[in-house]
């Protein structure tokens, strides 16, 4: 984390990962290639795609950003993230390059590696180190200088184009379009997702993909939505690729953009995949409906229902919006927003101010980028009107507050009718997943034999006593010496109330052996 951050607008290039691959032995080249970019839906659709390749017996590698809760996260080898071990063991087999490429840049007076070069050098050598048959892996910002392209996609996906990251890609939805084409590859195909900015957008993609002999797959045109049906837990979908239909897929996630993203996810899928024709319809199916993306229209609890999303710009604000509104009959929303203070916050809230019944703005731990309460607050009294705002800097306290609120108008008491919507960045989503993710006592992974007989403890030195004390306590001790003995006490012990026994009764139950033990 103490490496120049990739938003340096002075290392926009490629030469420190070019560099560092030479000294891998360029091990990019040893499998295939979905590359996925776009304002919006990257990781879903890649996601998506990598399941549907793993659901064909292809072994997979997944590369996501950013992360949730954990920076293992990022890299997954056949659906599983790696451990926390692994990580440390691929840092150390990379450390040595990184030191050689960091020692050159100094010499040259540029920048060293950057935090996400690094890991971006990480998840390809253990690509190839495992090694996998097609590699899954999210742009990180923007395309044409992005750390991932180095490498050459065999399908380059282009997710939908949106204002963003302003500051490093652009001013206009034109100038970000420009970037995020640069991952269109000789000869590979383009699969372009819907485009909100279709005007703009297209033609500049159309451009790029001529330029580089690459086959389009468009969606709306070479490849289609035919339909879909809310259903339980996400939704139903028909899709037309080049190969051909499916019909009445399970796509385990809310929302008309997921359906689009598992259809961009397919169509890149039938690019790598070997086979002629298309795919297996029910290995599709099984695929996208075991596909659930943490931090996307995220349902974590009930009673009441909480809802994360860590969309953080105007296009993931009326997604989210639209698949609540599709999916839930929500009577009260209270909203927990905590957002970047570089993001269009304003235009964010606009959105989702018909959605929510009051905001609760609040910060997120990343205290460098986060937007000031204070700040969020002012923005967020001008679209709501202040009697709707309530500013909580603390994030466990401001999601107490919403579960409070809607608590309070539930007057059934089981949450239906009743949500709360933390939202406004991925590190606010992630904040809110570790505070709310159910745990499981550990004491309940133990067998039964385990709980019973537990470890003992070593007991509390005994304190320093009073010498006199102490021998008296010694005394009594050895002499049994008890003032309150009496006869009768064995007798209560052995017969119960009944104490009329005579001492030839007693001498009989003390020479039984039975009777004696108990």
């Amino acid at each position: 984390m103490s490496r120049p951050s990739e938003r340096n607008t002075t290392n926009l290039d490629l030469k420190r990962m070019r560099m560092i691959l030479d000294l891998f032995g360029n091990p990019e080249h040893s499998f295939r290639v979905i590359h996925v970019t776009g304002t919006n839906g990257k990781g879903s659709t890649a996601r998506m795609a990598e399941a549907i390749c793993r659901a064909y017996g292809l072994r997979t590698g997944l590369y996501t950003s950013p992360h949730l809760e954990s920076v293992t996260e990022r890299i997954a080898i056949d659906g599983q993230r790696i451990s926390k071990q692994d990580f440390v063991e691929l840092w150390n087999q990379v450390k040595d390059f990184v030191a050689l490429v960091d020692m050159k840049m100094d010499q040259e007076g540029s920048p060293r590696m950057s935090f996400f070069e690094v890991l971006t050098a990480m998840a390809i050598w253990k690509f190839a180190d495992e090694p996998v048959d097609v590699a899954i892996v999210e742009v990180g910002m923007g395309g044409r200088w992005d750390a991932t392209n180095v490498l050459d996609a065999d399908a380059a996906v282009l997710g939908p184009i949106d204002m963003d990251h302003m500051a490093w890609l652009g001013d206009t939805v034109e100038q970000i379009a420009e970037e995020k084409v640069g991952i269109i590859k000789e000869s590979c195909t383009a699969v372009i997702n819907k485009q909100p900015h279709e005007m703009e957008v297209m033609p500049i993609i159309e451009q790029a993909a001529a330029q580089m002999h690459a086959h389009l797959v468009r969606d709306g045109e070479e490849s289609e939505v035919v339909r879909r049906m809310p259903a339980v837990g996400g939704q139903l979908v028909t899709l037309r690729t080049p190969n051909g239909t499916y019909e009445d897929v399970p796509v385990a996630m809310f929302g008309e953009h997921q359906a689009h993203n598992a259809l961009a996810a397919l169509c890149a899928a039938e690019v790598v995949i070997p086979v002629n024709g298309p795919l297996d319809g029910d290995l599709v199916a099984e695929a996208l409906g075991g596909v659930k993306i943490p931090g996307r229209i995220e349902q974590i609890r009930n009673s009441p229902t909480i809802i994360l999303d860590g969309g953080h710009n105007v296009n993931s604000a009326e997604a989210v919006r639209a698949a609540i509104e599709e999916n839930y009959d929500f009577k009260q929303v209270v909203g927990v927003v905590g957002m970047m203070k570089d993001k269009q916050v304003e235009e964010y809230l606009g959105v989702l101010e018909p959605l929510l019944s009051e905001v609760i703005v609040t910060e997120n731990s990343w205290r460098d980028r986060v937007m000031p309460v204070e700040d969020i607050e002012k923005i967020a009294n001008r679209v709501f009107g202040e009697s709707r705002v309530t500013a909580i800097a603390d994030l466990p306290s401001a999601i107490q507050e919403a579960v409070n609120r809607v608590d309070a108008e539930d007057e059934v008491g089981v949450g239906y009718g009743h949500g709360v919507l933390i939202c406004g960045s991925f590190v606010t989503a992630g904040d809110a997943r570790m505070l709310l993710k159910e745990t499981v006592n550990p004491e309940l992974k133990m067998t039964v034999e385990q709980r019973a007989h537990q470890t003992g403890v070593d007991p509390l030195p005994r304190k320093e006593e009073d010498p006199e004390l102490e021998d008296a306590a010694e005394l009594d001790f050895e002499t049994d010496a008890n003032p309150d003995f009496d006869a009768t006490d064995i007798k209560s012990i052995l017969l119960g109330p009944d104490l009329r026994a005579d001492d030839d009764q007693l001498d009989s139950l003390l020479d039984d052996g039975t009777e004696s033990e108990h």
